[in-house]
């Protein structure tokens, strides 16, 4: 990283849009020196304007850098006539754009992992068998398989809860699946990297299963490794294990970490009201 950019990397959006214009217009934000943005996935879905959101995102052109969270793969899928729209999706705006294409196409060229200046963003987190190389490539798979003209194809493939442990060995669609799940929705694993699905609070701890950045012999884990997903873990900035979701979309903060300092900004949010994007 140089003195003439700042990077600013940012917590879940979820299309939050008003937040996403204060932030950017945050006077700390605003002063620094060729500002540069990483978010870290879920741009869209529950807040008040998806579309809104991503046409910020878009306009920031190679400024930003955003990854693909569970909410936008699940976007994805319900514009591919893979899934339906659940009761709590605001996704109204964006699904009902005439140039729909164009955001589905945009958002499918995102990638899963983005790592620079010694550092890994994910959404969700990686599998304690994965150092960040092999996260890398194998996160590579996924994208490759989105940006293909048969994406729809394998994001119907990619969907369900088995296989929930990971096996070098594994081909088609398991093996995306798996890869999937653990970047985009983990949470929790077994020692030996068994996903667990079923937590959503803040961390418990026992013999059989503990937050992913804990695990024993981490492969990653001299790698800061900066992701979302867990607002009700929050603001948490360990050397090595940083968390950004802090719960904008309901009602709390959207929070940006300047990478070389870990200096924060952050913005307090309205709870959205979810009707306004459904309409």
């Amino acid at each position: 990283m140089t003195t003439e950019e700042t990077i600013w990397v940012v917590g879940d959006l979820q299309g939050c849009h008003k937040a996403l214009q204060a932030l950017l217009s945050h006077p700390d934000i605003v002063s620094s020196p060729n500002p540069k943005f990483w978010f870290c996935g879920d741009l869209v879905n529950r807040g008040s304007d998806s579309k809104a959101t991503l046409d910020i995102l878009m306009s920031l052109g190679s400024q930003a850098v955003c990854i693909l969270g569970n909410h936008d793969i699940h976007f994805l899928a319900v514009t591919a006539g893979l899934r339906k729209t659940g009761r709590k999706d605001t996704l109204g705006t964006l699904l009902n754009a005439p140039d729909l294409a164009r955001y589905t196409n945009w958002l499918r060229q995102r990638p899963l992992l983005h790592y620079d200046y010694g550092h890994l963003m994910v959404h969700a987190g990686l599998l304690p068998q994965w150092t960040v190389t092999t996260a890398l490539e194998l996160a590579g798979e996924v994208e490759a398989a989105l940006r293909s003209d048969r994406w729809t194809y394998y994001l119907e493939k990619m969907f369900g809860n088995k296989p929930n442990y990971w096996d070098p060995s594994l081909t088609g669609r398991k093996r995306l699946r798996v890869i999937i799940n653990a970047m985009t929705r983990m949470r929790m694993c077994t020692p030996d990297g068994r996903l667990d699905f079923t937590h959503k609070n803040r961390p418990a701890r026992h013999a059989q299963v503990g937050p992913w950045f804990e695990a024993p012999d981490r492969a990653s884990a001299d790698t800061p490794i900066i992701f979302g997903h867990w607002s009700a873990l929050g603001l948490m900035l360990e050397k090595n294990a940083i968390c950004l979701d802090t719960g904008c979309v309901w009602g709390r903060h959207l929070t940006a970490m300047r990478l070389h300092d870990r200096h924060l900004v952050q913005v307090s949010c309205a709870k959205d009201d979810p009707g306004n994007a459904a309409k």
